[in-house]
């Protein structure tokens, strides 16, 4: 069974987590699955924006109950050795890798629950979306464990080391999608999850719409200064600017905006 899904609209493609059995908790299988649709993703020519989100399902009391994902399957975790527990972190570490440093922006459109390995998963995109009903946290340490998914130092670098701190060592699960937002853990809040599926989708088709390879050298350059000084981000953000003129794009671009007739373009951005 696949628990992982892939569903493309236009240039933009919607990756979502359906596991709910299991509120999407995810597993050696689940990250397994979660790389694979991003590698099929990646192989996506005409994809330029990526929406990564959950399911949500319909419980035995009728209520719907919505879920990004609930944190790391526990049920597999609470046997593991040593070894195990860190060739566990090193397989979902290295698909959040993968996802932060994806060739195009992701977004993640978070509803319900986004715990632990969630919270995680939704840090290595490039922004973050909720509705209102989203809750987060990292209750690791109620569990006897850290954080091993980045949950340490992406969230830091997020919100701050202070607010981090008091997160991760409380293992409170009920920060609300408004004290994230004011924060600085995700950019918007939206009244439903239908509002936030929209808006997630609208962003994903506005970044798409622009030059992908600027777009892709703007994640790049973004990624890499957070991580170096100053000095060096500014000399690397100088090559990717001029990378830029050896694309059909700019010409395209600049010839566009320079066009006095231009309510009837010739064509749209070329990807070359």
């Amino acid at each position: 069974m696949t628990d992982v899904t892939i569903e493309k609209k236009g240039n933009v493609a919607i990756v979502k987590i359906e596991h709910m059995s299991a509120m999407n908790a995810l597993s050696t299988d689940m990250y397994a699955q979660l790389e694979e649709a991003f590698d099929q993703v990646g192989a996506m020519d005409d994809v330029y924006a990526v929406v990564l989100t959950g399911s949500s399902r319909v419980n035995k009391k009728g209520k719907e109950v919505q879920s990004f994902v609930a944190g790391a399957d526990i049920s597999q975790m609470s046997t593991m050795t040593v070894a195990e527990g860190k060739a566990f972190g090193n397989d979902s570490n290295r698909v959040c890798w993968k996802i932060e440093n994806f060739k195009r922006p992701v977004i993640a459109a978070i509803n319900g629950f986004c715990l632990g390995g969630g919270c995680e998963l939704a840090m290595s995109c490039d922004i973050r979306l909720a509705s209102a009903n989203a809750l987060f946290g990292q209750p690791e340490v109620g569990l006897g464990i850290t954080p091993g998914c980045g949950g340490t130092q992406r969230l830091a670098r997020l919100i701050g080391a202070g607010k981090a701190k008091e997160m991760l060592y409380t293992a409170r699960g009920n920060y609300s999608a408004q004290y994230a937002k004011e924060a600085g853990l995700v950019n918007e809040v939206y009244d439903t999850v239908e509002e936030l599926n929209e808006a997630a989708l609208a962003l994903a088709n506005e970044i798409a719409a622009q030059a992908p390879i600027a777009v892709a050298l703007v994640k790049e350059a973004v990624n890499v200064g957070m991580q170096t000084d100053l000095n060096s981000a500014l000399k690397f953000e100088g090559n990717c600017f001029g990378q830029c003129f050896a694309t059909e794009d700019q010409k395209y671009g600049m010839a566009y905006f320079l066009d006095k007739n231009r309510d009837k373009p010739a064509k749209a951005f070329s990807n070359k």
